[in-house]
């Protein structure tokens, strides 16, 4: 397969996986009361399958080493963990409307998820009880992983690239010998 196929492909799953995660947030039935306890309970089971995916990832990268390094597959977590935490914060807010000050419909829940993950707060929408901020806290936490680890896969794909056209510090330093 060539390289313009294969990102291709990258393409087509990352828009894939976006579409999912988007449908699967606005469409997902919550009609008919369900029980905190059973949300709760779901929310962690689908928060540990995202620890999972992104352990998997990481371990892969790692594995590839420097020359097998992919930004875009860590890119494609941040959907699922997006529409996870949007989801969470919109039953919270529905289950309890003190937890939440701003947030009423989906794109509200989805909307303070995005800011929250770009840490930009802007306020409008905010946690006031403590169940929302400790959901919040651990998206936080989350997405300095992934952003950490989108940091330095991205770094590492720029050493091997400097490396590769002879301009990386490796280069410039038996230029200089």
């Amino acid at each position: 397969m060539t390289k313009k196929h294969s990102l291709g492909v990258e393409v087509l799953y990352n828009a894939a996986t976006l579409a999912g995660a988007l449908l699967a947030y606005y469409f997902f039935p919550l009609s008919g009361e369900s029980s905190a306890l059973w949300q709760v309970f779901l929310f962690g089971v689908g928060l540990g399958l995202l620890i999972w995916w992104v352990i998997r990832e990481l371990m892969k990268q790692l594995a590839a080493g420097s020359s097998g390094v992919r930004v875009r597959s860590l890119v494609t977590l941040l959907y699922p963990l997006v529409a996870l935490f949007a989801m969470a914060y919109y039953l919270i807010q529905r289950n309890d409307p003190t937890q939440f000050d701003g947030l009423v419909t989906r794109t509200d829940s989805l909307y303070f998820t995005v800011i929250t993950l770009g840490t930009i707060g802007y306020g409008d929408v905010h946690a006031v009880g403590q169940f929302a901020r400790v959901v919040t806290m651990i998206q936080v936490a989350l997405d300095l992983v992934v952003i950490g680890a989108f940091v330095a896969i991205a770094s590492s794909r720029v050493q091997v690239l400097l490396a590769q056209r002879g301009t990386g510090p490796e280069k410039a330093a038996d230029k200089d010998s």
